[in-house]
């Protein structure tokens, strides 16, 4: 049974889906805007909130948590700096998703994932 068992496996092992959601956010934050399908986004989402939360928290506590997920250095600091500033009233929601139709190749719901400006 699968009692208080949240997130989706996406079919894939627990490290390639951490490897998946690692690559993924990193790139929306270096993009600000990326298309995927729509159960990657909103997995993303959840993910990408909790970097930004941990760029506006600037301690170094959250610094180490956010360079353990984040995979490259130079996202870290731009998370911790233009994001924190930008996002420093927001209290919360800094993604936003569009879905854009299917997929031609196996018709799967496409979603473009973006960040609040």
């Amino acid at each position: 049974m699968r009692h208080k068992v949240s997130g989706r496996h996406l079919s894939r092992p627990t490290a390639s889906r951490m490897a998946l959601y690692k690559n993924l956010v990193t790139d929306l934050l270096r993009h600000e805007r990326i298309t995927t399908t729509e159960p990657k986004a909103k997995e993303v989402r959840s993910f990408a909130e909790k970097m930004i939360t941990h760029g506006k928290d600037g301690g170094l506590h959250a610094r180490r948590q956010a360079a353990a997920f984040i995979t490259d250095p130079k996202i870290v600091e731009r998370v911790f700096g233009e994001y924190a500033t930008r996002y420093k009233d927001r209290a919360g929601g800094y993604t936003r998703m569009i879905k854009s139709g299917t997929r031609k190749g196996d018709a799967a719901e496409m979603t473009l994932l973006e960040l609040v400006k």
